[in-house]
């Protein structure tokens, strides 16, 4: 479901209201288009098969995968393939304990990718429970396929260089500075978020 262009657009404005460098780069770069993601297991998935590999590499597993098993990926018929059959798919040892992973705690109720807990910390939470999924992916998996407002990925690369640009800052912050300065950001730090990756490189700024 994602965050629609409306909230995009009203979260940065209130940001621009209160941090004058938001509104100027705003003026200079435009605002971002959104990004959203399907909301549930399949991207969850996507997102494990995708980890450490070109998108290319990706693309191909995920083919393959839907060959074997159908378009929708149900996880009892992943869990249902042997090693070899997943592994003529493209998914190492590694990953494939990682999809299990996945898999075994959608089959059995113990991930509800459709009643996750509101409270954002105790999502993220639940979702790093699967092998695989870290903090990170968590936070842009609520960022992108739930809509959340207030998710704030700062351990992400391309968040803190586009900080660093929109600030006019001489170096790029760490996880630990780009978390502890949008705190005044709340609760609009998702907008924020999407709008550093629309400048860390744009050549507007």
């Amino acid at each position: 479901m994602g965050l629609d262009r409306d909230r995009l657009r009203a979260g940065l404005d209130r940001a621009a209201s209160r941090e004058p460098a938001f509104a100027r780069a705003i003026s200079l770069a435009g605002y971002p288009e959104p990004r959203i993601s399907e909301r549930g297991y399949r991207t969850l998935l996507r997102t494990i098969v995708g980890q450490q590999v070109s998108t290319a590499s990706a693309r191909s597993v995920w083919a393959k995968l839907q060959a074997l098993l159908g378009d929708d990926i149900p996880p009892q018929a992943l869990l249902d393939r042997s090693f070899d059959e997943l592994r003529g798919c493209g998914l190492s040892r590694q990953k494939q304990g990682y999809v299990r992973s996945l898999c075994e705690l959608v089959a059995r109720g113990e991930l509800d990718l459709d009643q996750l807990p509101e409270e954002d910390e105790a999502a993220i939470a639940a979702l790093t429970q699967v092998k695989g999924i870290g903090r990170w992916s968590a936070e842009i998996y609520l960022l992108f396929a739930e809509g959340r407002g207030d998710i704030w990925p700062g351990g992400d690369l391309g968040v803190q260089a586009g900080l660093q640009r929109i600030l006019g800052l001489e170096e790029r912050p760490d996880e630990k500075a780009a978390r502890a300065m949008a705190e005044g950001w709340r609760p609009d730090r998702s907008a924020i978020a999407i709008f550093t990756w629309h400048c860390y490189d744009n050549p507007t700024l």
